[in-house]
């Protein structure tokens, strides 16, 4: 391949598995094993398995917590599982994390604690975790802006010798914000080890894809900055793996960074607060159903012996105990000072501002 080549990704996304829960025939062709796309051990697979059922209970207990007041707002990645925990699992002790407000799930796969990870969603300041210690940056809303810590850090880690890698994720409608290019340039012009993980879910809440780019894949957004990049089916857990493995090892070596765009979709609705039935139809949701990806690989593990269904129920009552965990932290109610709106906002507060801050101090004194 010419240099130019090696940039582009496989004509069509990279699978190893049907929608059926069976092999692809003859492997994943010829593109995308000549890009060095091997099948995982079956042991790697067990774990992005078991992940994304557990990381499927915790998103459907978040949920259930907003419909009972405990959330202001929950965006659910059902749908996204593969996404959220192939390139998780793929990252080691010195790399960083950098997710949009859609994560949740892979902050769970990563370890973080709930109480803490969705503190935000509930409404508290701040992101609720300490994104040093846990290299995990904070859940940012603003599309995009993550593209830039991203990159930053990355080139950071470079310039003190930690040999790290930051893994960014980034939504398809992001990927129409200039932070995302800015992000991807810098990457690109200075080496920096950043995998950019687009989740196509197909809708930037109720805007389709096709209103928002006539590229034939995002993927191919990153042959203009020089990166390397590859679109996967994001529904095929064996696929996210596979790939995700290649971008971390490209650039962990030194290769620079490495995009990924994974075909997905959001089979919930874009959050709590959104009524997505105005804008998309239940078959076209159904459709996306049938490729469940914690379905397709189970069945596939479950032919060939690698779980049996012991296992299956044995990782559904371990989910069940993390739920009950999750209500239980959740359903204490958190100590909140009314004060603390007036903090932070202005290094010398305005006049109006005193005089806000004095009638709720005001009306506090009288409860």
């Amino acid at each position: 391949m010419t240099d130019v080549q090696q940039l582009l990704p496989c004509s069509e996304p990279v699978r190893f598995l049907e929608p059926t829960g069976t092999l692809v025939a003859g492997g994943p062709g010829e593109e995308a094993s000549a890009r060095g796309y091997a099948m995982p051990e079956p042991e790697a697979l067990v774990e992005v398995w078991r992940n994304m059922v557990l990381g499927r209970r915790f998103d459907a207990q978040a949920t259930a917590l907003t419909k009972q007041g405990r959330l202001a707002v929950y965006p659910s990645s059902r749908g996204q599982d593969a996404c959220q925990v192939a390139p998780v699992l793929t990252m080691t002790g010195p790399d960083w994390l950098f997710p949009t407000y859609r994560d949740s799930m892979a902050l769970f796969v990563r370890g973080l604690n709930p109480a803490e990870s969705m503190a935000q969603l509930r409404g508290n300041w701040h992101s609720g975790y300490d994104p040093k210690a846990t290299q995990t940056g904070p859940q940012t809303t603003p599309l995009a802006t993550q593209a830039l810590h991203a990159a930053g850090a990355a080139y950071g880690m470079v310039r003190r010798g930690t040999g790290g890698v930051a893994l960014c994720y980034i939504g398809d409608g992001a990927t129409s914000e200039g932070d995302f290019h800015e992000g991807m340039n810098f990457a690109a012009v200075f080496n920096a080890p950043t995998v950019f993980v687009v989740q196509n879910n197909k809708y930037a809440i109720s805007v389709p894809l096709a209103k928002q780019t006539k590229a034939p894949s995002l993927a191919y957004k990153g042959v203009g900055y020089g990166v390397r990049s590859e679109q996967v089916d994001g529904n095929d857990p064996i696929a996210m793996l596979a790939v995700s493995r290649a971008a971390f090892e490209h650039a962990r070596s030194g290769g620079g960074p490495f995009l990924i765009e994974a075909h997905t979709y959001r089979m919930e609705a874009h959050t709590n607060a959104d009524d997505a039935t105005r804008y998309r139809s239940s078959d076209e949701v159904d459709e996306w159903v049938g490729r469940d990806p914690i379905v397709r690989l189970q069945t596939w593990l479950l032919a060939e012996g690698h779980i049996e269904d012991a296992t299956v129920e044995e990782v559904r009552a371990e989910g069940e105990e993390i739920a009950a965990r999750i209500r239980s932290i959740m359903n204490e109610d958190a100590v909140l000072d009314p004060m603390e709106l007036f903090e932070h906002v202005y290094a010398e507060p305005t006049p109006q501002l005193r005089e806000q801050a004095a009638m709720v101090a005001a009306e506090e004194a009288l409860r």
